[in-house]
């Protein structure tokens, strides 16, 4: 997979830094879902190592929140408004999409039609913006990455099938960007994908993993430099998905053209 090799390369926060600490110090993170049990896990764990935590949420800020774990800055969002946040995504150094619903069994239409708005097309949109913003970055300060939540529910049964289709959705869209050529991948925002299994929340009550556990190793492996980002307990998802973003990288880069409007 050599389109991911230049992003497998841990990156400093400056020039001359080199420890974990100083990589996320003073960095300006926005997390969307911020009031989900893995929202509030990512935000303890990069708050104790030194980022300012934008929460992005559709929830209103909670009465009492802890000022030495919670995020610093809190604003809420709706699905379809992403054009608001703009000001706000300017400013980051990382954004990571963590949103989400999950409608279980129900396959009524209108379910349907808010599990892809909420799982894809929001986070699509979201995705596409955050990469188009023009930024004037000083010369010591890493490029801005972006991380998206897609689930093992993008290659696995979940048990939910509008939760699954809207993972597989979001989850090719970033492979698609993945297979985009190097040298305009190169002037974009650093793409990580989260494939996380099971762990327990409001959506997934009886997850096998805790929500501070997955937080845990999600910075790890970002701290090695890996674009594609496991956790799950699952053998079959560690083994296939590395060979599943192999063949969708092969496929479209082989059938890739970029035809622009006239």
């Amino acid at each position: 997979m050599h389109q991911f090799t230049p992003m497998a390369q841990p990156v400093p926060r400056t020039s001359d830094s080199s420890s974990i600490a100083e990589t996320w110090a003073d960095r300006r993170v926005g997390i969307t879902g911020a009031g989900g049990e893995l929202g509030r896990a990512l935000t303890r764990r990069l708050r104790q190592r030194g980022a300012w935590v934008v929460a992005l949420s559709h929830r209103h800020k909670p009465t009492e929140l802890n000022s030495l774990t919670g995020p610093q800055e809190w604003i809420c969002w709706s699905c379809g408004k992403e054009e608001q946040l703009d000001s706000t995504l300017r400013g980051l150094d990382l954004l990571v999409l963590n949103h989400g619903i999950n409608p279980g069994g129900d396959q009524s239409p209108e379910s349907l039609n808010k599990a892809l708005e909420v799982n894809a097309l929001s986070q699509w949109r979201l995705l596409q913006r955050f990469e188009q913003l023009e930024r004037n970055l000083p010369p010591d300060r890493c490029p801005p990455e972006l991380w998206v939540n897609t689930s093992e529910a993008e290659i696995q049964p979940a048990l939910s099938p509008a939760y699954e289709l809207s993972k597989r959705l979001i989850g090719q869209l970033v492979s698609l960007r993945w297979s985009a050529p190097r040298q305009e991948r190169n002037k974009l925002p650093k793409l990580r994908k989260l494939v996380l299994g099971p762990f327990r929340s409001d959506l997934n009550p009886i997850g096998v993993m805790s929500a501070d556990f997955v937080a845990g190793q999600i910075l790890w492996q970002a701290d090695l430099g890996l674009p594609l980002i496991i956790v799950t307990p699952n053998p079959i998802t560690l083994l296939a998905m590395p060979l599943i973003e192999l063949g969708r990288l092969t496929y479209n880069r082989f059938l890739w053209t970029n035809r622009r409007d006239p």
